[in-house]
């Protein structure tokens, strides 16, 4: 019987993925945990605890207590806050990840580890289109840094002592449920918040910035695919390319006009400009599809007339 601890559960993707573990698993087997309060689906559809990852006393202390054999690490400062607190957020990212790390190598009950990495770990050297799983990686972001040498203590960690890590290189993630947290993608997000409010919206990328994006429920469903997949048929131990599908706010505001016909948008690049520059504007996904059946559900179409429904119900606009 599985035991799962997700750290980070009050996140963009920790609020989404302990409700489908809890599906799948039992709302008593998946223990959700951050630092500060959770959503009311989280605190009350299972157990919950404030829990900080960066106190290792404390984390071994739960993990042997609630015989953990699943850690879902997703506790992060994200690419934007990144940037303005670099040592902070460098020591954030990786201390976390290497307490987690030597747990798994110490407690025998833990059988499997989720981290996610990032496009992030792309730089302005790397191929910008159909960007190969196996390719040039140099990052010039304080998080793609930080991702990057997280990739590197993974795939350690499993060659040299045999911890099963597994990690997507997540692209842009889209969801109505939890509100953008410091990310260069965010615009994605608050475009159809600000669509449904305001009628307009002032994105902080160019209109021709093409990033890869994927909707939150292909996300959470390519995670625990992967996590769930036979360990002889994985490849690779460090991080999975995941394409999603890729397009630029000019196309994004179209796909809303057909919707809400006089959205209007303009462009203020600010500083994340020259991180989203920095990054593939697609990815060939091809080793995941081949070692684990990566598939999605979700185009552009889909994308833009699922999250304007889930953002006018969430504030309101649908009776």
């Amino acid at each position: 019987m599985e035991n799962i601890l997700v750290i980070g559960a009050a996140g963009q993707i920790g609020s989404e993925l302990v409700v489908e573990l809890r599906k799948r698993y039992g709302t008593q087997r998946v223990f959700a945990t951050d630092i500060k309060q959770a959503s009311e689906d989280i605190v009350n559809g299972g157990p919950f605890e404030i829990l900080d990852v960066m106190d290792g006393n404390r984390l071994i202390h739960f993990v042997i207590r609630h015989k953990i054999t699943q850690i879902y690490h997703l506790a992060a400062v994200l690419s934007g806050n990144a940037e303005k607190i670099p040592v902070q957020a460098w020591d954030i990212n990786m201390r976390s990840l290497m307490n987690i790390l030597d747990l798994a190598k110490e407690v025998d009950a833990i059988k499997k580890v989720f981290w996610p990495s990032s496009i992030a770990v792309f730089g302005p050297s790397t191929p910008r289109f159909d960007t190969p799983q196996y390719t040039i990686t140099e990052p010039n972001t304080v998080y793609g840094i930080s991702k990057l040498a997280g990739e590197r203590w993974v795939e350690y960690f499993h060659k040299r002592y045999g911890v099963d890590v597994r990690s997507i290189r997540y692209p842009g993630l889209i969801s109505y449920k939890t509100e953008a947290g410091g990310g260069t993608t965010d615009y994605a997000v608050e475009i159809f918040y600000d669509a449904v409010k305001k009628g307009s919206y002032t994105s902080f990328l160019s209109k021709e910035t093409k990033l890869p994006m994927m909707f939150m429920e292909d996300a959470i469903k390519a995670t625990i695919d992967l996590m769930e997949a036979d360990k002889e048929k994985l490849s690779l131990h460090s991080s999975y390319n995941v394409a999603g599908i890729s397009f630029n706010p000019q196309e994004l505001a179209e796909e809303i006009k057909k919707h809400i016909p006089n959205f209007k948008i303009d462009y203020e690049p600010d500083f994340r400009q020259a991180i989203a520059n920095s990054w593939p504007a697609t990815i060939d996904d091809s080793v995941a599809k081949a070692d684990w059946g990566l598939e999605y559900k979700y185009n552009l179409p889909e994308l833009t007339k699922s999250m304007l429904d889930g953002v006018k119900k969430k504030l309101g606009e649908i009776e």
